[in-house]
């Protein structure tokens, strides 16, 4: 027993430093732990706000890591003393092997500071695009939009992409500069149909149903022209005309907001069809194939679809 208490002794002379820093480190993880806690439960109890809720718990979790690394830091540090020049040495072999963690950090403070997109966004980062719900220390999450599913909308799929993507890939914001992207509709009608009465309905059609949301994008535009060098000439609606091998095709291009692009579709071709069935002069084309032969010396042509 002596000689046990004689080595207790001995260890604790020996090590003493350590142990207090080891103690206290556990000391300093509960404090903030705790407080961190009590944080989340009066954020979640005075605030009703979503937006706030987690913009307020992202804040306290960051202030809760950075005290934890500065207060433990510093505990260590001191303690340590000759084994400055080891862990030196061993955190360059760290940064080696890290090397992929290391750039998921940087790319979250490219994130904080650049802003290249914030959470509520829809963004494209290489092939994946969705809508993005969470962004943390080492990796942000997107809901995906598209891929099997048409018009871009959510597939409900939840993807995490790393930090380190933001760069690396190229990565397209939908709400960059302002809320609004541009959209195209084709209509194609056939070569005999009446395509001057074609247009006018066309046009009294975006007119009728489009036209408001190039307003409010307007303002959006002279506020983001103060820090993008952005510029349209033109942001009402308007119908362009050229010609396929179908027929003579009309493109509708209008400024919407990118969650409303299915939607806004649907009521265009409800209206496009309905106002169709009012004009017999006025046809559908589809790919089609025609054949021409002479019969008595006169040609006569044949229409087929393809």
């Amino acid at each position: 027993m002596k000689n046990l208490i004689n080595r207790f002794n001995e260890y604790h002379n020996a090590y003493h430093v350590q142990i207090e820093n080891l103690l206290l480190s556990v000391l300093i993880v509960a404090v903030l732990f705790s407080l961190k806690k009590i944080l989340f439960s009066l954020i979640t109890k005075n605030s009703k706000d979503p937006k706030t809720v987690y913009y307020s718990k992202r804040i306290v979790s960051y202030a809760y890591v950075f005290l934890v690394i500065i207060l433990i830091g510093s505990l260590w540090i001191k303690g340590l003393g000759p084994l400055g020049t080891y862990l030196g040495i061993a955190s360059a072999g760290l940064a080696i092997a890290l090397h992929e963690t290391i750039a998921n950090i940087a790319g979250w403070f490219f994130i904080l500071w650049r802003k290249p997109f914030v959470v509520g966004d829809r963004i494209q980062i290489g092939e994946t695009k969705g809508d993005v719900i969470d962004l943390r220390l080492f990796q942000f999450s997107i809901v995906e939009i598209g891929n099997w599913v048409e018009a871009e909308q959510s597939t409900g799929r939840i993807i995490h992409v790393p930090n380190s993507h933001v760069l690396k890939e190229k990565t397209a914001n939908y709400h960059g500069a302002f809320d609004y992207i541009w959209n195209e509709i084709q209509v194609l009608i056939t070569f005999e149909s009446d395509w001057r009465k074609t247009r006018k309905i066309l046009e009294q059609i975006v007119k009728e149903k489009i036209e408001s949301s190039s307003n409010q994008a307007e303002e959006q535009l002279r506020a983001a022209a103060r820090k993008y060098m952005i510029h349209f000439s033109k942001l009402t609606p308007a119908v362009y005309m050229s010609t396929r091998d179908s027929g003579v095709l009309f493109s509708i291009r209008y400024i919407i907001n990118p969650r409303e692009k299915r939607g806004s579709e649907q009521i265009i071709w409800e209206a496009v069809l309905s106002e169709f069935e009012k004009h017999p002069s006025i046809d559908l084309a589809y790919p089609t194939t025609r054949f021409y032969s002479l019969q008595n010396g006169n040609p006569s042509g044949k229409d087929s679809a393809s």
